[in-house]
């Protein structure tokens, strides 16, 4: 018979493995992004417009599941390395376009290798690469149920 409060141990929950592993994994992407001069959100933020250029921040902000307060300051950080240009729409003043620049295009073939070299940190003898895309499927399948019953929330 288990006892009631094995529940709380931190080997049965699930917060902490998804914790533990996001930022072991972001520490594993520190010395590849650092040949970009870039950190891991900012990196994010190149691969949305790497993937559709030109987007506004309200779209980005959604896709990478950040508040646009959390956001701005990666945007400005990242106008101030000259990768992105913040333009105000002329549909819509209250929207701003983020748009890679010309030196932020040109990165994106630098960072060609980082997914193959993160998959390559992340097998050993105990994982393999189709387990890990699996995961990251289960991953993302769980990020869509976590956004609508975290969108219901009110803080």
């Amino acid at each position: 018979m288990r006892n009631q409060n094995d529940i709380l141990w931190l080997e049965n929950q699930l917060c902490f493995p998804l914790y533990a592993a996001s930022r072991l994994t972001t520490k594993l992407y520190g010395p590849l992004l650092k040949t970009l001069d870039v950190t891991y959100p900012q990196y994010l933020v190149l691969l949305v417009l790497w993937e559709q250029n030109h987007q506004s921040v309200s779209a980005i902000s959604k896709l990478l599941y950040l508040e646009s307060n959390t956001l701005t300051p990666l945007l400005k950080r990242l106008e101030q390395k000259k990768l992105i240009t913040r333009e105000r729409s002329e549909a819509d003043e209250r929207t701003v376009i983020i748009s890679l620049t010309n030196y932020g295009t040109a990165l994106k073939k630098e960072a060609l290798c980082i997914p193959s070299q993160l998959m390559a940190n992340l097998q050993d003898h105990t994982t393999t690469e189709k387990e890990i895309k699996e995961f990251s499927n289960t991953l993302l399948k769980l990020l869509t149920v976590l956004d609508q019953k975290t969108s219901k929330l009110t803080i």
